[in-house]
């Protein structure tokens, strides 16, 4: 089992070695602004048996999670999903290995809704990039408070608090990815707190080794256009009396695009609300000259991309998104992606899938001119979106959480670029696997509309049918019935009594008779 603690400090700052004190397996430093992100990577037989069933019947298992609470993150931790529990996953050949997995999540993340990857699960694109997982679950979570409690007793001994102490940091953390790699049988845990004042302080554990970086982002000369750089103070736990300095540079497919967006539902929202994107900047970094362009003097197609995953209680509309003049006046261009298939008509309490994913290619305002003082525009896209009927409620309406969707530059491979090396790297986010492979990705970063409580969370109120007056509505539709019922009983009847059965007298029958004989 391997340890990694990493500072990650912005551009310019940095700490000097005579600041950090090591002290055999233990390191401490003064208090610093900078992002903190752990990384454990455990061999299969170091886990629990359960997990090791698990993990030996699946061919691609990925988890991720997302805190609703709005961070400020840094280069070259910047790969962003929305807000909320994802799994991708590639089943293996074992069958009741895969229908467990449900009730195995379950028990490790808590409430996890899914009953079987066949019912609950959607499938993704396989055959246009191989680099895809094959199916996506999602579902909205917002604390780890049961994945905590798991990892205790799994991995802390029931004297050691240091563990348990480590393990309750969690439940202040900005995400958290599990990710097994079937080529080198390990499971890799990565927990990434956000940018803000942290305490460089870590002690290792007898049977971990622990390396300690305290890091800030770096731009040397030999620095190439698609290359991060990287300085700062490197020690290893129980091995090294002090720290070491370091610089390193490495391609890395997760950039800035230095601006931000915030999301909400526009007014009067009912059944078909319209999701508003507010967007700083019309570019995928500030020295790009047009929004065809990279960030960079050659010229590279960068294009703007929203990823919606959308609980089961709301979706999109793949027609309505398919018209070219509609798409033009929200300032979209195309649908690139949407699970198949997404039942248009069904309501959302017998829905058994977790609901839908969506990528939208965006289409921002042109740059202004070389001349302009001002050389990013502010703008907007509307997205729109259809409820699904709810299961009655008191007080007649319910709400309805969505979370922020992801928004970045999609940039086209560069030939020969190598972006394997990169430490930090982080992927199958579910998007990436609907692009070609070593596509760059610049992320814009999300704002919470109301400051105060600075959740990625869109909302919106649905009228639904209200439970403290559902009686008279039975009540209602039942006499409405009965008394539609009466009046077809009576009419009937009325019909018969004047022309009898048949139509009496001359009737219908007799009539065509007396036509046939003339």
């Amino acid at each position: 089992m391997r340890e990694r603690i990493t500072y990650v400090q912005k551009l310019g700052d940095s700490l000097e070695p005579a600041a950090v004190t090591v002290t055999g397996d233990a390191i401490s430093g003064p208090e610093l602004r900078a992002a903190l992100e752990h990384r454990l990577t455990i061999t299969l037989r170091e886990l629990p048996s359960e997990l090791q069933t698990l993990l030996r019947g699946v061919k691609d298992l990925h988890v991720q999670w997302i805190s609703t609470a709005a961070y400020e993150a840094v280069s070259p931790l910047l790969a962003r999903l929305p807000p909320g529990f994802h799994l991708f996953f590639t089943p293996g050949r074992d069958d009741a290995v895969t229908n467990k997995l449900c009730s195995t999540l379950g028990n490790i993340f808590g409430d996890i809704s899914c009953s079987t990857p066949a019912e609950s699960f959607t499938s993704l694109l396989q055959d246009r990039f191989s680099h895809s997982t094959a199916f996506q679950y999602f579902q909205q979570l917002d604390s780890l408070s049961r994945f905590i409690r798991y990892a205790k007793i799994q991995l802390c001994l029931p004297t050691d608090t240091a563990c348990s102490a480590r393990l309750d940091s969690l439940s202040k953390a900005s995400s958290l990815d599990i990710s097994y790699d079937t080529t080198e049988r390990v499971l890799r845990v990565t927990a990434l707190w956000p940018y803000q004042r942290q305490r460089v302080q870590a002690t290792a554990h007898p049977q971990l080794r622990t390396e300690v970086g305290i890091l800030s982002a770096d731009k040397p000369k030999t620095l190439e256009r698609h290359e991060i750089g990287i300085s700062g103070l490197l020690t290893v736990l129980g091995q090294d009396s002090a720290p070491s300095p370091t610089m390193f540079t490495f391609g890395s497919r997760h950039r800035d695009a230095e601006s931000s967006f915030s999301a909400q539902f526009l007014t009067p929202t009912g059944l078909h609300p319209t999701l508003q994107l507010r967007l700083t900047s019309n570019s995928p970094s500030p020295s790009s000259s047009s929004p065809g362009d990279a960030a960079d003097e050659d010229e590279t197609t960068c294009t703007p991309y929203v990823y919606l995953t959308l609980p089961r209680t709301i979706f999109a509309d793949k027609y309505q998104l398919s018209d070219p003049l509609f798409l033009a006046s929200k300032n979209l261009t195309n649908l690139r992606y949407t699970t198949e298939p997404v039942d248009l008509e069904a309501p959302e309490y017998v829905m058994t899938q977790w609901g839908s994913s969506v990528l939208l290619q965006l289409s921002p305002p042109p740059l202004p001119s070389p001349s302009s003082s001002s050389s990013r525009k502010e703008w907007t896209a509307e997205i729109p979106l259809h409820m699904r009927y709810l299961a009655p409620a008191k007080g007649g309406y319910a709400a309805v959480s969505v979370p922020y969707p992801a928004v970045f530059w999609a940039c086209d491979p560069e030939p020969g670029v190598d972006l394997s090396r990169n430490p930090f790297e982080k992927g199958k986010l579910g998007y990436d696997g609907l692009f070609e492979e070593g596509t760059v990705f610049w992320h814009v970063e999300p704002r919470a509309v109301d400051p105060g409580r600075a959740v990625l969370v869109s909302e919106v109120r649905v009228p639904v049918l209200d439970l403290d007056r559902a009686g008279w509505v039975n009540a209602g539709t039942a006499a409405a019935v009965l008394v539609g019922f009466a009046w077809v009983v009576w009419k009937l009847v009325g019909v018969y009594g004047r022309e009898g059965y048949g139509g009496g007298g001359k009737g219908v029958g007799r009539e065509e008779g007396e036509k046939k004989t003339q």
